[in-house]
């Protein structure tokens, strides 16, 4: 990797980082520039602006990795109910990554810059998107394997699925505890129960 690519996946991972913890609104450029130690020169070669900064952050950051974190699971040839189940358990309450005290970063991205950018609501949206039809189409599989009720309805399921992770990780967030967690994968396993 050449120094500028470097000095860029700095700029950007840390930037993610002052984010995730503080908010994109509350994160200034100056605070971006003396965490990763570079020049605002440097800063402003790579990014004209803060927003473009942080559509980067979407779409070279989050995207890719996201799509990582919602696809590879679905690999292997299991029940996608256990699948999407053993997923939300990880992302809740394994991942080091993902802190309860901050949320979802996706869901921290949606509500502070979904209604003032249209471009953060496009980015925002792929990310929904990608994991909302990697579980249609698990499902949808699953329908056929016979491991789900054939009248259960994909889409239905898997905007369930999102919706509730987002919003549990607001509760933890709020509550700064797993404990709402463990009651949502307790619901969450319950509900998926009816589908087989």
């Amino acid at each position: 990797m050449k120094k500028s690519e470097a000095t860029r996946q700095n700029i950007l991972q840390k930037a993610f980082e002052l984010i995730y913890s503080h908010g994109y609104q509350t994160t200034s450029v100056d605070e971006i520039i003396a965490t990763t130690q570079v020049t605002k020169g440097a800063f402003y070669y790579h990014f004209k602006t803060k927003d473009e900064m942080g559509l980067a952050i979407l779409n070279e950051l989050m995207i890719p990795k996201f799509k990582n974190t919602f696809t590879e699971p679905f690999q292997v040839d299991v029940n996608p109910l256990d699948t999407i189940y053993n997923m939300m358990y990880y992302l809740l309450m394994e991942s080091e990554d993902l802190k309860v005290e901050y949320g979802c970063p996706a869901s921290n991205f949606t509500q502070e810059m979904a209604p003032w950018n249209v471009d953060f609501t496009k980015a925002l949206n792929q990310l929904s998107l990608q994991w909302e039809n990697t579980m249609i189409n698990a499902i949808e599989k699953g329908k056929i394997n016979g491991e789900i009720k054939t009248d259960v309805s994909a889409k239905e399921v898997a905007v369930f699925v999102l919706s509730g992770y987002w919003g549990v990780r607001n509760l933890g967030k709020l509550e700064n505890s797993k404990s709402v967690y463990l009651i949502y994968l307790k619901g969450l396993k319950s509900y998926f129960e009816t589908l087989k």
